[in-house]
């Protein structure tokens, strides 16, 4: 994928979170990419406690920092749209059933809203 490409991409998913979300002002790139972030380092929690690489107090601890930054993005009244999902096999930071439904934005095979996708990858 080239750059312009997936700039557009991040441009546009952050233009979608902004309305889940209700971030009328939030620049959308930084949006996305600060999100991006933490989905990276949620992953990577997920994936030491699965792998046995780390407790579930030492990941519950982890996970909990995530939220705080998360909320600090997002607005601690968005927090109940977003969950956390345990399987490292794919995404961890996702939309609720009832938030995905109304999302225009990248959903997992469930149906449940991605909202930080790596659009480094190819489509």
């Amino acid at each position: 994928m080239n750059n312009v490409k997936m700039y557009r991409n991040i441009f546009n998913h952050g233009e979608n979170l902004k309305k889940v979300f209700n971030l009328p002002d939030a620049d959308p790139i930084k949006l996305s990419k600060s999100i991006f972030s933490l989905e990276n380092k949620a992953h990577k929690i997920m994936t030491d406690w699965c792998n046995g690489d780390i407790t579930e107090k030492q990941q519950d601890a982890l996970i909990n920092e995530i939220s705080k930054k998360l909320a600090k993005i997002i607005g601690a009244e968005n927090m109940s749209k977003v969950f956390f999902n345990g399987d490292c096999r794919g995404y961890t930071l996702k939309l609720t059933e009832k938030a995905s439904e109304a999302a225009i934005i990248h959903k997992d095979w469930g149906g449940f809203g991605i909202i930080a996708p790596d659009f480094r990858v190819e489509e």
